[in-house]
């Protein structure tokens, strides 16, 4: 999992996805005011969560904050999948369970990204001033 061009690929399929959602969560999409709705965080949630993975977004792209991105962008994702298995249900408005999948899939690009900077994480837990 060290070749350089597989690492790429996770950070564009996470990035892409990360960023595909936000549209939705900036503009008040039906879709994502039903969801935050239902979870009773409208709309402070949606423009909240959509703030954090537009940060995780350009952190996972530049080579020496890609561990904190990917760490930012596991915790919005944890909140996503927990909030389909116990608020939203796997399928949403109709989705076919899309919104569940890409959260999915964007929780294991990330995990192979920390998997890859491992190594950086102590580096990560030195505060430099």
């Amino acid at each position: 999992m060290k070749n350089p061009i597989f690492i790429w690929i996770v950070k564009l399929i996470a990035v892409v996805i990360l960023v595909q959602t936000l549209f939705f969560k900036f503009t008040g999409a039906e879709e994502s005011v039903y969801i935050f709705t239902k979870m009773g965080i409208e709309p402070f949630g949606r423009i909240g969560s959509g703030i954090v993975e537009l940060i995780a977004s350009i952190l996972i792209l530049i080579p020496r904050t890609t561990l904190i991105g990917a760490l930012m962008a596991l915790g919005t994702m944890f909140g996503a999948i927990f909030s389909h298995i116990f608020v939203l249900g796997i399928v949403v408005k109709n989705d076919g369970g899309t919104l569940f999948a890409l959260a999915i899939i964007t929780t294991l690009c990330c995990l192979i990204l920390v998997n890859n900077q491992k190594s950086n994480i102590p580096d990560l837990l030195k505060l430099k001033i």
